[in-house]
């Protein structure tokens, strides 16, 4: 199990692919809208779209000669939104700290 859970956070650790599912939460989307909006070379958006598509998170269909991509496993955008909350809180923390040492630069060592 340990590293099937490893697999999943290699399968979604890569900011294009973040920034897919992101999209394709919103619905299915096709290929032409996911280059627009994310803006890479069609090759490279491919490679993305394939690692996510063989982990089992998104699939595809095809309508005529376009293809929409759309996502498998809905419950992964729940894990962005905890991954989103777990960064918020590590960076207010270490503001804090940082706001802390700040306060203290001008006192005696």
């Amino acid at each position: 199990m340990y590293k099937l859970k490893a697999d999943l956070f290699k399968a979604i650790g890569h900011p294009m692919r973040v920034r897919i599912l992101e999209i394709l939460a919103s619905g299915p989307v096709s290929v032409s809208e996911l280059n627009r909006q994310i803006g890479a070379e069609a090759s490279h958006l491919s490679q993305q779209l394939g690692i996510l598509k063989r982990a089992g998170i998104i699939s595809s269909a095809k309508h005529g000669s376009s293809v929409t991509y759309f996502l498998v496993q809905k419950d992964v955008i729940d894990l962005l939104h905890m991954a989103k909350g777990i960064i918020t809180n590590v960076l207010t923390e270490a503001s804090s700290v940082l706001e802390n040492i700040k306060k203290t630069e001008g006192a005696p060592i």
